[in-house]
């Protein structure tokens, strides 16, 4: 097996258990009477609210709320694992964090779901290929842009709605924080070694 059929196979497997993880804790939270929803989500400027920052992604307030968020997790997850394990572990949990702390500093209530963490995978595929000067990274973020790019209007207030265009916005910059962070580096031009033989004049 090829090291891209390798990870494919990989990316493939990670993806789909992170999905069913969040629709196993979905359908636990319904058993227990949507209690994890209120003990485990972000309660902005809260201590007691702060666990949110980890587990709040896992949970999501009704199955249209978690099918909207399950096909671009598993895409973009997906894309984003072909370039190997530990970026994708790096941009999401980037991604993550910066989703949950940016929420729980700046967020307006109590806040679920894996939507900035969408947003923060989102914009590092699209950003990747600008810090590494990569072609085929920066046609693929054409490719996604033309696909989802309309996603990032959630970054933007909203008045009279329960969207948390906070999480939305922190995950994205988280997105594009794990590209830099991430940004492959260039060696630098190897010179020659000149041997000098017999006296400098």
């Amino acid at each position: 097996m090829s090291p891209l059929a390798h990870r494919a196979q990989a990316g493939l497997i990670t993806v789909v258990g992170l999905v069913a993880l969040m629709w196993a804790v979905f359908l636990l939270n319904a058993l227990l009477g949507n209690t994890l929803v209120a003990s485990l989500g972000i309660d902005p400027r809260r201590m007691d609210g702060l666990d949110g920052v980890v587990f709040a992604p896992l949970l999501h307030s009704g199955a249209e709320h978690l099918v909207s968020n399950s096909l671009p997790l598993l895409v973009l997850g997906f894309v984003a694992f072909l370039d190997g394990a530990r970026r994708f572990a790096v941009a999401l949990g980037v991604s993550w964090a910066a989703s949950g702390v940016g929420t729980w500093l700046f967020g307006g209530g109590l806040t679920i779901g894996a939507s900035g963490v969408v947003f923060g995978l989102f914009t590092y595929l699209i950003t990747r290929g600008f810090y590494n000067r990569d072609w085929r990274q920066i046609l693929l973020a054409v490719v996604l842009f033309a696909a989802y790019g309309s996603i990032l209007w959630g970054v933007l207030p909203t008045v009279g709605s329960n969207i948390s265009w906070q999480a939305h916005l922190f995950g994205a910059l988280g997105g594009v924080l794990a590209a830099f962070l991430l940004k492959r580096r260039r060696s630098a031009p190897v010179g020659t070694d000149r041997r000098r033989s017999g006296r400098d004049l």
